[in-house]
């Protein structure tokens, strides 16, 4: 897990490499970013719902987001059969779990986004 200091510094130096691009080139970087980047609010948003696993889906993590879902169904199933304590067991964990998502979405979105940047700027410079 990176720091919030080195993910700036990748953030500011992937910048620094799309401002040395051709106009052209510039301009096509920035028509894909546009539509890629992810906002952090949402993520945040649908983090802090606790139906565990929408901010997941939200990137595209769908393995990992299918599976937060299926505990958390199932915690909420198990609340009405006689395994409740089962239940809010698998609720109280899987909250936690995205608590700290929650707590760092900024971060998280963040490097999410210079994935993204840098992958694009390298499509953007191949096509040269």
């Amino acid at each position: 897990m990176k720091t919030k200091e080195a993910i700036q510094e990748d953030e500011e130096r992937i910048r620094q490499l799309v401002r040395a691009l051709p106009d052209e080139k510039r301009l096509l970087f920035f028509k894909r970013v546009e539509k890629d980047l992810k906002d952090p609010d949402t993520y945040a948003t649908l983090n802090y719902l606790f139906i565990a696993g929408l901010h997941h889906f939200y990137l595209g993590k769908w393995i990992r987001g299918s599976i937060n879902l299926c505990i958390f169904l199932l915690g909420v199933v198990l609340l009405f059969t006689g395994m409740a304590f089962i239940g809010v067991l698998l609720l109280i964990v899987i909250s936690l779990v995205e608590l700290k998502a929650l707590f760092r979405s900024q971060i998280l979105i963040q490097e999410y986004n210079n994935d993204v940047m840098q992958a694009i700027y390298r499509e953007v410079i191949q096509d040269q």
